[in-house]
């Protein structure tokens, strides 16, 4: 039997209700997310995601990974980063730090309006943000990267090759991922003070690395070296022939969603519930 593909319009038509929620970072900033929460029952757990470099919470992996979590009893946060997306703020003045900050305001959103976050999923640089946000938002139980940068140095350098300038200006336009977007070097320094191995390393959660076998900006690597710097448990999941923002199969993202579903069951729900009755 063929497995069921499914359209946009399935997606859209998931028992998922998505609201529109708005917080302030530590600078004022209004940051906009988006809530994805199940229908059919009270969410067993929430999710926090962290979407990719310049990218938006409406990228597809990320809507489709927060309605496929919500759709499984995970209610899920995506929310822009500051000067993304709908949110409010510069992206020029912002830096990996600052990033790091935007996903500690979203947590302390979740903890007073809902409830914190026990998931922590991240994509590309997201992911590696995540990594670096898991200790200081202490209910969180469970971490996830997709496609993330083993260490910040790399984006850097990358950037860095496409506009050299930003070193001596202090300043430049640079195309990631389709899009223009201005840098300045102060971002580029703040990713050059972060060793990611290091904080992998202290991370003290369970961790769950997925990366893209396929993947054109990250090789696989990346996702090798993030998993082999953690402490158990931890486990590594290679998406085989998916690209870096999973565009030509929304079948990963589903498949995401039931990985982290099944931990968050399996460490959550039934420890708080206990053994499903017969």
């Amino acid at each position: 039997m063929k497995p069921v593909r499914q359209s946009s319009s399935d997606i859209d038509a998931l028992a998922v209700t998505t609201e529109p929620v708005y917080f302030p970072n530590l600078r004022g900033d209004r940051l906009a997310g988006r809530l994805d929460l199940p229908q059919k029952s009270e969410p067993v757990a929430y999710a926090l995601i962290a979407h990719c470099f310049t990218c938006s919470k409406d990228i597809k992996c990320i809507n489709w990974l927060g309605k496929f979590l919500a759709e499984r009893g995970v209610a899920a946060l995506r929310f822009d980063f500051t000067g993304l997306g709908d949110s409010e703020g510069r992206f020029s003045e912002t830096t990996f730090s600052s990033n790091i900050e935007d996903i500690l305001a979203a947590a302390e959103f979740l903890r007073s309006q809902y409830a914190a976050p026990a998931v922590l999923i991240g994509h590309s640089l997201g992911g590696t943000a995540v990594l670096a946000a898991g200790p200081r938002i202490p209910e969180s139980r469970l971490v996830v990267t997709v496609a993330a940068a083993a260490e910040p140095r790399h984006i850097r350098e990358r950037l860095i090759r496409q506009h050299p300038e930003i070193l001596s200006e202090g300043a430049g336009d640079v195309n990631f991922g389709g899009r223009t977007v201005r840098i300045r070097r102060e971002f580029l320094d703040d990713l050059d003070t972060h060793n990611i191995e290091q904080e992998v390393a202290a991370l003290g959660r369970s961790l769950i690395v997925f990366h893209p076998s396929a993947d054109e900006i990250l090789d696989l690597e990346h996702g090798q070296r993030i998993f082999q710097a953690a402490r158990p448990p931890k486990s590594f999941i290679c998406l085989e022939d998916a690209d870096h923002l999973l565009v030509r199969r929304e079948a990963d993202a589903r498949y995401i969603a039931e990985v982290v579903a099944a931990w968050v069951y399996r460490h959550l729900a039934y420890s708080q519930h206990g053994p499903a009755a017969d």
